[in-house]
């Protein structure tokens, strides 16, 4: 795991933004390791917060408020690493699998309540291979 990485999970960079594109969404996942790391099932990007929401624009043709607005509407679950993570249409036989996830640590908000006291919130959205668009937060370090 890059240092990078490993800061963004541990919510040591709040101003950068994650995105998971696993490789049935992506051609050729390894031509993004200047800008990534390859993972299991695909390629992780951790960039600045404006560069990251370019990015995945770019890469996945929707815009990410956009996108983040209309997957906070079902709640689903994303695996603390931001690779996978489990769709809540899952039960219905079909196939299942993140194409792709976009995440921002938010620092810690005592004054707000609920999670946020507890300490910085990870925010992750993912769009699963159904179609289904899905929502996750956690405090960070408890999974």
């Amino acid at each position: 795991m890059t240092e990078r990485r490993e800061q963004f999970l541990s919510g040591e960079r709040p101003d950068d933004v994650a995105l998971f594109l696993s490789e049935s969404f992506v051609d050729d996942p390894a031509a993004l390791t200047d800008h990534g790391e390859l993972v299991e099932g695909g390629v992780l990007l951790v960039v600045d917060g404006d560069a990251g929401r370019r990015v995945f624009e770019r890469a996945t043709g929707t815009q990410a408020m956009a996108f983040t607005r209309e997957a906070m509407a079902v709640e689903g679950h994303v695996d603390a690493d931001l690779t996978g993570g489990e769709c809540p249409e899952a039960g219905d036989g079909g196939a299942h699998e993140p194409l792709f996830v976009f995440a921002f640590a938010e620092a810690q908000h005592e004054d707000v309540g609920g999670i946020y006291e507890e300490g910085d919130v990870m925010h992750a959205y993912a769009r699963c291979s159904c179609g289904v668009d899905y929502s996750d937060r956690w405090v960070v370090g408890s999974r």
